[in-house]
């Protein structure tokens, strides 16, 4: 299959532009745009692998619209992969024989009865060194959301 679709790449510059224009419709069900001849052989190749071997990750086009929004001045904040908790939710964690209480607020957590911005600032805190506060109270593993998989 790898050599037909090589074969098939290799002689789209030998097309007449009339026969890559149909090759275009044909592969993308829409009209093939006015641009030049090189343009549509660049594209057509593109779109034969693609539909052999798979188009880009979901991740990897992602990150394209972020760059391509960041170049236009429209970048809108993406959700958050992760809601936080919802205020009056009470996160346990042990560290170090000491088991530690945080009470999520509508604008931040506390624990001991100061506030806190983030669940990374108590981990922090109890722990005198960085963490991902998430990852610290068991809301992630490994930076997948807990429960997702």
């Amino acid at each position: 299959m790898t050599n037909i679709i090589l074969t098939q790449v290799a002689e789209l510059p030998t097309l007449p532009t009339p026969r890559l224009k149909a090759m275009w419709r044909e592969l993308t069900g829409t009209e093939p745009p006015p641009y030049n001849r090189t343009f549509l052989v660049k594209r057509l190749a593109y779109r034969v692998q693609e539909l052999a071997f798979g188009g880009l990750s979901v991740k990897a086009e992602r990150r394209l619209d972020d760059l391509i929004e960041e170049l236009d001045g429209t970048k809108k904040p993406r959700p958050k992969d992760m809601a936080a908790p919802v205020a009056g939710t009470k996160l346990i964690r042990e560290w170090q024989g000491v088991l530690h209480e945080v009470t999520a607020l509508a604008d931040g957590f506390e624990w001991q009865g100061r506030r806190y911005q983030s669940l990374s600032a108590v981990a922090r805190a109890i722990t005198g060194t960085r963490w991902n506060g998430p990852l610290f109270f068991g809301l992630r593993k490994h930076g997948k959301l807990e429960g997702k998989r």
